[in-house]
């Protein structure tokens, strides 16, 4: 069985991979649509959204969500959780949010560990005990240590500005802009940007989701490491899941990927295009994680 640094380095070998290809594919996107001039608009672009989301992204995130920012008054327990466990992961407090909502959820944001948030709805609150709660809170904050939140952030600005593209495509189809013009050495080919209107969106989405899967499973491992009881962490999944089959949340599809476990319901999307991994799997990690920590001869209840 491979070790949890194994396991770790080669999650992030995948998604240093995963990022290279997803850029690649967007360079690709610039070039088939306007050549030389249209590469040089596409790096522009991204230069600009990313700016804009490397430094605004946490506001737009907890606005998206309706998260409303608490004081230790307020919530106590929780405050007392995330100060524990980020000194324990020796990174600052994060800033503690709630959401307002029955549906059963959390998720972290944040440019970087001196700038990040932990998002917990009441919903969650409500149904887990304090162990697990803290299982769920220790993932949040290794996403935050391993900086995905900025990583999450740099991949759906890429694969958006790729589907930007691949709609401006579509309209210039619509309106005849790819005809052939005897004025410009450098046309753009009709085929390529057949190619970019149909494949690009579907691969960046793709290249998107197994980025995401891949820092969730990482994640696991974070919390599961840090806290040293694994089995919190697979409970609370398991009744995060049932909580979202009766509560699925009102948030944006663009939002989903930041929370620990879907909050959209299952039976809405196709299992291909989930943004998480399927709660039976990581489970089924965080068990095998557990027989590692205490030996072969662990056994579970």
């Amino acid at each position: 069985m491979e070790g949890l640094e194994e396991v770790t380095s080669k999650n992030s070998i995948k998604t240093v991979f995963l990022l290279t290809l997803l850029t690649g594919l967007f360079l690709l996107v610039g070039m088939l649509l306007g050549g030389r001039q249209g590469l040089v608009f596409a790096f522009v672009l991204a230069l600009g959204m990313n700016f804009f989301s490397y430094w605004y992204s946490d506001k737009i995130a907890l606005m998206m969500t309706g998260a409303r920012e608490v004081g230790w008054e307020d919530a106590p327990e929780l405050h007392q959780i995330v100060e524990q466990l980020a000194q324990q992961s020796r990174i600052p407090k994060p800033r503690v949010y709630i959401i307002d909502t029955p549906a059963a959820n959390a998720f972290a944001t944040g440019r970087d560990p001196k700038h990040a948030a932990v998002a917990v709805t009441t919903g969650i609150m409500s149904i887990l005990n304090r162990d697990e709660l803290a299982g769920v809170i220790a993932h949040e904050l290794a996403h935050i240590k391993n900086r995905d939140t900025l990583i999450q952030t740099i991949v759906a600005t890429i694969a958006g500005a790729i589907m930007f593209l691949a709609d401006m495509a579509r309209w210039g189809f619509i309106f005849g802009g790819y005809g052939r013009s005897d004025d410009r050495e450098e046309g753009v080919n009709p085929l390529g940007a057949l190619l970019v209107i149909i494949v690009a969106p579907i691969a960046a989405v793709l290249v998107q989701l197994a980025i995401s899967r891949s820092r969730e499973y990482a994640a696991d491992e974070g919390a599961a490491k840090l806290t040293g009881r694994p089995l919190d962490l697979a409970s609370a999944l398991q009744k995060l899941e049932a909580s979202v089959a009766m509560h699925p949340m009102r948030v944006s599809p663009a939002a989903s990927h930041l929370f620990i476990v879907q909050p959209l319901r299952g039976a809405d999307l196709a299992s291909l295009f989930s943004t998480h991994p399927p709660v039976a799997k990581r489970v089924a990690r965080l068990y095998q994680i557990a027989q590692q920590m205490h030996g072969p001869s662990f056994a579970f209840s």
